[in-house]
């Protein structure tokens, strides 16, 4: 089973993933951008603020690709449970947002790109929070966790929603720590039952 934590920044995902590892100690945890050179191309971008959107794009792709080929693929094929702090729908929500008025329909234009290789998850658990909330946690260090970018990201993981509403389960990320943690293993307990029944 595939699952990805998603959100904006600041929304605790990380700390959530972080967490679940002493839950799950058998799973399969990993992220994007993920630390292979793609990866670090990719955090390089992420810190300068004139790069170029749709380049951008390409290097997130590239690290997506080799993460399903060195990571995600193998670990499934093991019958594993995979646990991504960030995938795909970053992807469609960060980047659809960088690249609007770039290309026509950015959100469906980065999710054809992946259409042809990625590999779905079984369920991502949305972090739920605004995006003031989001830049403040954050510390609005970089282009991305800046409010106005967030505000428009966090449109973008809507429309995803609306879209595939059975794969997400949204989670209310203003509450402490320890009642975010606990709803997700709730949700999560109940569907590795479901998924073993």
């Amino acid at each position: 089973m595939l699952v990805t934590l998603e959100g904006i920044d600041g929304s605790g995902k990380t700390t959530v993933w972080e967490a679940l590892q002493a839950e799950y100690p058998d799973a399969t945890y990993t992220r994007e951008p993920t630390d292979s050179w793609y990866g670090e191309a990719v955090s390089r971008s992420i810190g300068d603020d004139d790069a170029d959107p749709l380049a951008e794009l390409f290097l997130y792709t590239a690290d997506h690709a080799d993460h399903l080929s060195r990571v995600i693929e193998p670990a499934l094929e093991r019958d594993d449970l995979v646990i991504s702090d960030r995938y795909a729908d970053s992807r469609y929500a960060y980047q659809g947002a960088t690249l609007a008025g770039v290309v026509t329909r950015p959100v469906e234009y980065v999710r054809g790109i992946h259409t042809a290789f990625t590999v779905e998850p079984d369920l991502t658990l949305y972090f739920d929070v605004d995006p003031e909330t989001g830049a403040s946690r954050a510390g609005a260090t970089n282009k991305f966790e800046r409010a106005a970018m967030l505000a428009a990201v966090q449109e973008n993981y809507e429309r995803l929603i609306e879209t595939e509403p059975n794969r997400f389960v949204r989670i209310d990320a203003t509450r402490s720590p320890e009642d975010v943690i606990e709803r997700v293993l709730d949700v999560l307990d109940e569907r590795l039952a479901a998924d073993r029944s």
